[in-house]
């Protein structure tokens, strides 16, 4: 791999983990209060911990995908960036709207947008990259299960 290739490969992930720590900023000064202590959780909730490292994966996983597609030598790519573009803010909002404003219902309506956007992300990059997005799926399986997740706690928790 050529210098300004790792450059990239670098900056991309970065990109992806950045939004990652966006959201830690939402997240940081709501998972340890009195709020998110007393919501009623669903049986099948992982432990807290694994979040954290999850994240960091897929984060890192969206980067590497990024950079497959970027890499590959063929024109009109700006659909596939603008998808991944909109997925990446979708992500970081999911965050804001459950954490930052405490709202599941909110967050339970924005993430079958995110699911829906990283669908059209992973089919586009297929047409560029197979291995672009084969690194999406795990990123899809997690965002499954999170819509799950986050649909159970809006039930649970709804008045």
């Amino acid at each position: 791999m050529k210098f300004r290739e790792i450059i990239q490969l670098a900056g991309d992930i970065a990109l992806c983990e950045g939004v990652g720590v966006a959201g830690g900023l939402f997240t940081a000064g709501s998972v340890n209060s009195e709020w998110y202590a007393n919501l009623r959780k669903p049986g099948f909730q992982p432990p807290g911990a694994i979040f954290g490292p999850v994240w960091t994966l897929l984060y890192a996983l969206m980067g590497v995908a990024l950079f497959l597609v970027q890499k590959k030598k063929s024109g009109g790519k700006a659909p596939l960036y603008r998808a991944f573009a909109v997925q990446l803010v979708l992500n970081l909002l999911w965050t804001l709207l459950f954490f930052g404003l405490r709202r599941p219902w909110a967050a339970f309506v924005e993430i079958i947008a995110l699911w829906a956007a990283i669908v059209v992300t992973t089919v586009l990059f297929w047409r560029v990259s197979r291995w672009a997005a084969i690194l999406l799926m795990p990123y899809l399986a997690w965002t499954s299960f999170a819509t799950l997740l986050t649909g159970a706690l809006w039930r649970l928790n709804s008045r």
